[in-house]
């Protein structure tokens, strides 16, 4: 084996990636992949287009169709995915919806509906997999994706800004009591990426240009910018990486 494959070389592993229908979800999931990871693809529509990514790398895709705003139900579709291939070795939590509406008209179906997804279902989908993790004692890593909104406020997006601060959050405590059991918990912060969730702001012309504008790289970011992060916090290497965010944002933060 190669220091290359003993540092980031993910075969043999399993991972489950949450909304890897579309943008980064499906990007990560095809990114871990190529890396030599079998693929869990959980969502609640069909995945055509990330089995047919998949499929050309070698790697096993299972598809689970579950509807994450039930997040009650989230340790029962783990049982299913276990059935199907492998016990996680990496979870990625990305699955995620936005809402927008000014913040005193934002409903409280629209904060319920976001929290269920993007919060929720990720603490109970970690936990549930973090046992499973601690019963095997193989240790494994769990990705988080947070966002711009977990260090900024944003305008119109009250539950997704909420959300995202506790995703943060979610991401160090778990770090700090998942790290005896060889289990590292790290987050991802993409930040203007061109996906279905920025479809609005791209076609504002206005708030597109004023976006473009504070970023240094001077472009809309895309999901194959986030896969070295991807690897690297999936990585056997990084071990000892715990309760990190890591921005891939052209220089947003920075400015």
């Amino acid at each position: 084996m190669s220091d290359i494959d003993r540092l980031f070389g993910l075969g043999g592993k399993v991972a489950l990636v949450t909304g890897a229908r579309t943008g980064i979800g499906r990007a990560m999931a095809t990114t871990l992949a190529r890396a030599g990871a079998d693929i869990v693809g959980l969502g609640s529509r069909p995945m055509p287009e990330t089995a047919a990514e998949i499929a050309t790398t070698g790697r096993r895709f299972v598809e689970v169709l579950h509807d994450l705003t039930e997040p009650a139900r989230v340790a029962e579709a783990l049982s299913t995915i276990e059935g199907e291939i492998r016990p996680v070795d990496i979870l990625v939590n990305n699955a995620g919806q936005i809402r927008r509406a000014d913040l005193l008209d934002f409903s409280q179906e629209d904060w319920n509906a976001v929290l269920n997804v993007n919060l929720t279902a990720a603490f109970l989908l970690s936990q549930a997999v973090a046992r499973r993790m601690v019963e095997r004692g193989a240790g494994g890593r769990i990705i988080n994706i947070a966002s711009l909104l977990s260090f900024q406020g944003g305008v119109r997006v009250a539950s997704y800004t909420a959300a995202k601060h506790g995703i943060l959050g979610l991401t160090r405590i778990m770090a700090n009591e998942l790290a005896p059991a060889g289990i590292t918990v790290n987050a991802i912060a993409p930040g203007y990426i061109a996906t279905d969730n920025t479809t609005a702001l791209r076609q504002d012309a206005d708030r597109s240009r004023a976006i473009l504008e504070r970023i240094p790289a001077g472009r809309w970011g895309v999901p194959d910018d986030l896969a070295t992060a991807m690897l690297f916090l999936a990585a056997p290497g990084s071990g000892y990486v715990t309760g990190s965010v890591v921005t891939v944002d052209g220089g947003w933060m920075a400015r």
